[in-house]
């Protein structure tokens, strides 16, 4: 059974949240503000944390960084109407998904179920391990493991997943939403520079550039490519 934990200074939406929880199967753990919150994380190691931005001791950043540096936990923030900075921010910083206020309860508990069948690092994907090499990258979707020239690198799960997608099609052209919705299920405005900004740092991690890629191919005006000739000289 899985363990849901709400981070909400809001007692009804506490209240509500656990009962459609409850109902659907889930164990409920709450807490009505950030020490409380990571409290209840660290005693139950929940499957899945919902997460208000606005707690009244701590921001919900704190509480999203605590987490962050403890796992992979799975994350859905809780943001204000028209809050595309929160967004953008949330994700860009670790969380899986996002849920505007006022939201249906049973809109956020599918997505707290979706995200259960989504794999982790460390996870073994849902689809059949695979093995690629390509200009002396190498990913292992079985281990999630990535090499560049025999060297480890240490990429986030989105980083990686980013990284297999465009190694699974060589030369392929991947709009930002196709990436968003591939990678992380995401399709709202938002995503696509959430897309930008893990691109960025996962060329910062290959050694690649913008200007002169070895891997990672800019198209103008439409999205990403691995690139299938050697950069030029």
């Amino acid at each position: 059974m899985a363990t849901l934990l709400v981070i909400d200074d809001d007692e009804t939406l506490r209240d509500l949240v656990a009962a459609y929880g409850e109902a659907l199967g889930w164990t409920v753990v709450t807490g009505a503000d950030a020490q409380a919150g990571l409290d209840q994380f660290h005693t139950h190691r929940p499957d899945v944390v919902v997460l208000d931005v606005m707690l009244p001791d701590a921001s919900g950043w704190t509480v999203l960084d605590a987490i962050r540096r403890d796992g992979d936990t799975y994350v859905v923030l809780l943001t204000a109407k028209d809050a595309e900075a929160d967004r953008i921010a949330g994700l860009t910083r670790g969380a899986d998904d996002y849920v505007v206020k006022p939201f249906s309860p049973g809109e956020l508990l599918a997505r707290c179920q979706a995200l259960l069948r989504r794999p982790r690092q460390g996870d073994r994907p849902s689809e059949p391990a695979s093995y690629i090499s390509h200009n002396g990258l190498t990913i292992d979707a079985d281990t999630y493991e990535a090499r560049l020239d025999g060297a480890r690198l240490e990429l986030s799960a989105l980083e990686f997943q980013l990284l297999h997608t465009l190694l699974r099609r060589p030369g392929r052209v991947f709009t930002r939403d196709q990436l968003a919705d591939l990678v992380w299920g995401a399709t709202d405005a938002a995503a696509g520079r959430v897309v930008d900004v893990h691109i960025g740092r996962l060329r910062r991690k290959l050694g690649d550039t913008a200007e002169q890629p070895r891997f990672i191919e800019t198209v103008r005006g439409v999205g990403y490519r691995l690139r299938t000739r050697p950069s030029p000289a």
